[in-house]
């Protein structure tokens, strides 16, 4: 890994002390690989990682400049430049870190009231009769996400369109951070939630819990994290960003390699780190998920992908899927001309092509691809299809 050779020479870095966010999920792993095997240093840059607890305190230090850089939700750039969570700043992204990784998991009180709707091991049919005989004796259901505007926010709301759900009307959607999760569903807090891993299979284990769906079952190849800069931050020190960039992918491709999985997952389990036991983050980082805890084990090798399927890639046409959801968050619609100016402002797919040129690695050719949301669960769907990545070039 250490030995991979540069195309051509790197302009020098601006800055060389760099402060990045991240949070305590599995899919962090490509920030603490890059620490761990030196990565960082091999592209001159002194890197202090900085755990924090909910996305909104990552958004809000890398703003104020507490944070040089971070580990962001996909749709995190997009929404607070086009200021719709709060606070507005420019904020851009060249690379995305991961795909897939999150869950939709169910309380055990609603998972046996829908039992008799289960279509099959991953997914009940939580339909129209179900929500009305579970109401008799709930008033209301629960769901919790991440962040309002949040990949997480989007697979549950059309997970439950897909189930004859209004996730508007029917149910309540309230915010919490991943780690509270598991303790609000176990105490009764809420029903059930969207979250990254390993809080899905953590409240499995415990029993707390059922898995009823992947997100890759909802939307496949969904980009999940991406790192996230102020664009001001970028135009001040663009080498810095590209040698930062340059480390991440490495280590992207290094947990590419499932062979890698296990040291991966001894690593970042280290109290400095996630300090969460390897018994938890295993099942997504080695694809084998238990949907629930009596249950044998589903065999789902792309749950996390780092790597493959040009993961790294800000594709252009997610960003724009991803801002049109946001109009049913805003209850107003957003104008395509501004969704297609805000999707190229945010998403830098000529930043990603400048370190792919680096490192000899393919591009697409376009920014822009089909996306999929399917409504259908009846298969466990434990892969991406190849056939449908677009041409690419270097």
């Amino acid at each position: 890994m250490n030995n991979k050779m540069l195309k051509k020479p790197l302009p020098s870095p601006e800055k060389k002390e760099i402060k990045l966010g991240y949070m305590r999920l599995s899919d962090s792993a490509p920030l603490i690989l890059s620490q761990e095997l030196g990565l960082f240093s091999k592209y001159d840059l002194t890197v202090s990682l900085k755990r924090d607890v909910s996305w909104a305190n990552i958004r809000d230090k890398v703003i104020t400049g507490a944070l040089d850089a971070s580990q962001m939700l996909a749709p995190m750039p997009l929404v607070t430049t086009l200021g719709a969570a709060g606070i507005r700043a420019p904020i851009i992204t060249g690379l995305a870190l991961s795909l897939n990784g999150n869950g939709i998991t169910l309380s055990p009180d609603l998972w046996k009231k829908l039992s008799n709707h289960i279509t099959n091991c991953g997914s009940p049919y939580f339909n129209q009769r179900s929500k009305e005989e579970y109401l008799k004796t709930n008033k209301q259901i629960t769901f919790a996400t991440v962040h309002p505007f949040s990949t997480h926010t989007f697979l549950l709301r059309f997970w439950l369109k897909s189930r004859g759900i209004d996730p508007d009307k029917d149910v309540k959607i309230i915010v919490l951070p991943p780690e509270q999760m598991v303790d609000s569903i176990a105490q009764g807090v809420i029903d059930g939630f969207c979250a990254g891993e390993p809080w899905n299979s953590i409240a499995v284990s415990y029993g707390v819990g059922v898995l009823a769906a992947s997100g890759s079952q909802i939307w496949n190849n969904a980009t999940e994290k991406v790192l996230g800069v102020l664009e001001d931050w970028h135009l001040k020190n663009p080498a810095t960003h590209l040698r930062l960039r340059l480390a991440l992918m490495e280590a992207c491709e290094w947990l590419a390699d499932m062979n890698n999985r296990e040291l991966a997952i001894k690593v970042i389990s280290k109290p400095e780190y996630l300090d969460i036991s390897e018994h938890s983050l295993r099942p997504s980082l080695t694809g084998k998920i238990a949907y629930n805890r009596v249950n044998d084990s589903h065999d789902l090798p792309n749950f996390h992908v780092f790597s493959k399927y040009n993961a790294g890639f800000p594709w252009r046409s997610q960003a724009e899927l991803m801002l049109k959801e946001c109009e049913n968050l805003l209850g107003k619609e957003i104008e395509q001309a501004k969704i297609s100016s805000i999707s190229q402002q945010c998403y830098r797919t000529d930043l990603y092509r400048e370190a792919a040129r680096h490192l000899n690695i393919t591009s697409p050719d376009s920014d822009y691809k089909t996306e999929t949301i399917t409504d259908q669960f009846s298969d466990l769907n434990n892969g991406i299809n190849e056939s449908e990545t677009p041409a690419i070039r270097h």
